[in-house]
């Protein structure tokens, strides 16, 4: 399968412009969305923190990017690079644009010492108009490299793959049980979409997780290798409890961040096709990005033989198996929000498309106040 057919390249400064200040706009609605569910307690406070962490890196890699690509071109010799974007399943930039951004942070401060200052850009740029009375396109596209290296050099940004952290919550009354929350992100390289995991552990290890020489590092690795959308939370949380016998996970959890659907970047099917057709939204508002998560909870805890002397705990995790879409969700309850602008939401509500009534919408109102409907 050709997947390159799913691509559209931004051909043109104007249009690379547009599709980054309407994601400045939607990434700040995101980190207000997660504030609210918090509040509304359909997330956890800690979880709120973790997000905004990882929306402010998602921010920076946006920035990073929208340099790198401000001159589409408009340099001779087509020399600007030309971002390209999954037009179908995500609206995000395609992986392989964040998988060359990483690697372009690695040489940043090479880059850096090669490029000019900024101030002698600019007044470089201020004498060619001056003399040549003409643009200095190339002085413009050396500033928007230069301003790109000093975001990847200085920057927390969203990497493709973002490791592990652990964040000590409590030590129970035995003496060898530590309770950790897990976090880790991911740039999920068949969806495009960015992916933020949270998992609470239980550590009856001889030694805590994080200073753990041996165990930490396999952590680290296997849940990094496991982080795939196309994988299900009860696969993930299974193999991990599977392959460590002091660690019992009991409580997953996944958010997808989008994808993104745009009447005029992206090409969407169903109801958001004719709902972002007929808002008619002036550029900036015509959007709508979806926003799920992905719970999966321990019931309990049962003993199991892994050898002839040995034994270790294994977690039973709730599943509905009355309920046909939990099973095939492999979770114990998925919540789909939908974030996107009033005029939009306007159209939506009188529509009201059946495949979208459990669908928790949060609209984006004057002054970018996020209101909530279930």
């Amino acid at each position: 399968m050709d997947l390159t057919l799913d691509h559209k390249v931004l051909e043109n400064a104007q249009a690379t412009r547009r599709y980054f200040a309407k994601f400045e706009g939607i990434i700040d609605h995101l980190r207000s969305v997660a504030k609210l569910s918090a509040s509304e307690k359909l997330i956890t406070p800690s979880e709120s923190k973790i997000l905004q962490m990882y929306l402010l890196g998602l921010s920076y890699t946006f920035s990073a990017l929208s340099y790198k690509f401000l001159m589409a071109n408009r340099v001779s010799n087509h020399s600007a690079p030309l971002l390209s974007i999954d037009k179908t399943d995500s609206g995000f930039p395609i992986y392989q644009e964040v998988l060359q951004m990483a690697a372009d942070a690695l040489q940043a401060k090479k880059h850096l010492k090669s490029l000019p200052s900024q101030k002698r850009l600019k007044q470089e740029m201020v004498n060619h108009i001056l003399s040549e009375q003409t643009a200095p396109t190339q002085l413009q596209y050396a500033l928007s490299q230069r301003i790109y290296y000093e975001y990847l050099n200085g920057s927390a940004l969203f990497l493709p793959q973002n490791d592990p952290h652990a964040i000590w919550v409590k030590d129970s009354a035995h003496k060898n049980c530590r309770t950790y929350l897990l976090h880790w992100a991911k740039y999920d390289s068949q969806t495009n979409v960015p992916t933020v995991y949270v998992m609470e552990v239980e550590d009856t290890g001889r030694k805590a997780l994080p200073r753990d020489e041996r165990r930490w590092p396999r952590v680290q690795s296997h849940l990094m290798a496991q982080s795939m959308s196309a994988l299900k939370l009860i696969t993930i949380a299974r193999g991990f409890d599977q392959d460590f016998d002091n660690l019992h996970p009991k409580f997953l959890r996944r958010f997808h961040l989008g994808p993104m659907y745009s009447h005029t970047f992206t090409q969407q099917h169903g109801p958001l096709r004719d709902m972002l057709a007929e808002a008619q939204s002036p550029a900036g508002l015509d959007w709508a990005l979806a926003w799920t998560v992905e719970s999966l909870v321990s019931q309990k805890s049962v003993t199991k033989k892994t050898g002839i002397f040995s034994s270790a705990k294994r977690e039973i995790f709730h599943m509905d198996t009355l309920d046909g879409q939990t099973t095939r969700d492999g979770a114990t309850h998925v919540n789909r929000s939908l974030i996107l602008p009033h005029r939009a939401f306007q159209v939506l509500e009188e529509k009201n498309p059946p495949s979208l009534n459990r669908t928790r919408k949060y609209v984006v109102g004057k002054n970018s106040k996020i209101l909530s409907y279930k």
